[in-house]
C-alpha cells in the first residue's frame, strides 16, 4: 500500500473504530434512557399505565399533578371511535391541580381486546376501581374518593353510564354527549330490529372504525338494540337526579336530546345541573379555549 493510499484509508479506520465503540458502549450500558428526566420532587408528570380489564391491559396516560396532595382525580373518556382524544383539556385540568386519566377502551387504538359498548362501559368501571387501589393512589398522589367523569360523544354516553352504576361518582361532565342506545326507537318490535341494526350499523360504520378492532358495524348495533332501555340517558334520571353535573352541546345536531336530559335531571329535583352551549362543531374545533374555559370553571365548584 503506497503512502497516499494509506493517508485515504486512515479516515475510514477512524470511523469504522468510532462507530464500533458507540455500538460497544450502548450495548454493554446496564440501562439506556432516550429521555432523562431529572429528580423532581412531587413535580407535574405524565405516566403511562395499563389497567387491567376483564382479562386485557388497556393503554393509558396519567397526567399527574404538581404538589403533594392529595389531588381530586378526572377520567377523560373519549368518543366513537375517538379521534378527538381532548388532551389539551387534560392539560388544563392538570394545571389546576387535577390528576387526569386518559385510557383506550379494550379493542380501541391498540389496546387488547375487542370493542363494543358493553366492553366499553365495564372498561370505565375498571379504570375508576384501578384508580381507587391504595398504590394507585400513593403513586398519582391522588385522592381515590374524589373522582370525575368527564366524556365527549360516544364518551360522554360512557359517563353517564359510569356514574349511574357507581354512587360514589357524585360529578360528572358530558361534552357533545351521544345518547348512543337513544337512537335505537322506543319499543321497538321484534320484527323490525334488523332493520334497525342495519340502519345504526351502516351510521357507525361511516364515523370510521379503523381504530377498533374484534367488532362489526352490525354487532355494534345489535348490542345498542339489546341494552336499549337500560342505556338510555332517560333512563339513568333517578339514578345521576342528585349529582353534579356539566352538560355542554354544540352546532352537531346532539344539542337536542342533551338538553332533554338536562331537563328531566332538573325536573327530577336536581339543582346540581349547569348547562352551555357553544356555537362550534362536534369536535369544537374553533372552541377549544371556550370549552375548556367552562370545564375549569365548573370543576372549580366542586369541593376538593
Amino acid at each position: 500500500m503506497t503512502r497516499r493510499q494509506a493517508l485515504r484509508f486512515t479516515p475510514f479506520l477512524l470511523l469504522t473504530a468510532l462507530a464500533f465503540t458507540t455500538v460497544q458502549a450502548w450495548t454493554q450500558s446496564p440501562s439506556v434512557s432516550l429521555v432523562k428526566t431529572a429528580e423532581r420532587v412531587n413535580a407535574a408528570a405524565m405516566q403511562t399505565v395499563q389497567i387491567p380489564s376483564h382479562g386485557a391491559l388497556m393503554n393509558a396516560l396519567v397526567y399527574v399533578a404538581a404538589g403533594a396532595g392529595p389531588h381530586p382525580a378526572a377520567i377523560l373518556l373519549h368518543g366513537f371511535p375517538g379521534n378527538e382524544k381532548n388532551l389539551d383539556l387534560a392539560q388544563d385540568i392538570r394545571r389546576a391541580g387535577w390528576d387526569v386519566l386518559y385510557f383506550n377502551y379494550r379493542g380501541s387504538w391498540g389496546t387488547p381486546g375487542d370493542f363494543s359498548f358493553s366492553h366499553g362501559i365495564e372498561d370505565v368501571a375498571s379504570a375508576i376501581a384501578y384508580l381507587r387501589r391504595p398504590e394507585v393512589a400513593k403513586e398519582l398522589r391522588m385522592d381515590p374518593t374524589h373522582i370525575v367523569l368527564i366524556g365527549h360523544s360516544m364518551g360522554g354516553f360512557m359517563a353517564i353510564q359510569g356514574a349511574a352504576a357507581d354512587p360514589a361518582i357524585t360529578s360528572f361532565a358530558t361534552i357533545s354527549a351521544g345518547d348512543m342506545a337513544g337512537f335505537v326507537p322506543a319499543n321497538l318490535p321484534k320484527d323490525h330490529e334488523q332493520e334497525v341494526i342495519q340502519k345504526l350499523g351502516a351510521s357507525l360504520e361511516k364515523e370510521g372504525m379503523a381504530p377498533l378492532a374484534g367488532c362489526t358495524p352490525e354487532g355494534l348495533a345489535h348490542d345498542l338494540v339489546d341494552h336499549a332501555s337500560q342505556w338510555r340517558f332517560d333512563s339513568k334520571t333517578d339514578a345521576l337526579k342528585d349529582r353534579t353535573a356539566l352538560i355542554i352541546t354544540s352546532d352537531d345536531g346532539l344539542a337536542k336530546a342533551n338538553v332533554a336530559f338536562a331537563e328531566k335531571l332538573q325536573a327530577a329535583g336536581d339543582k346540581q345541573v349547569t348547562t352551555l352551549h357553544l356555537a362550534t362543531d362536534h369536535s369544537y374545533s374553533d372552541q377549544r379555549l371556550e370549552l375548556s374555559k367552562a370545564v375549569l370553571q365548573w370543576l372549580a365548584t366542586l369541593p376538593k
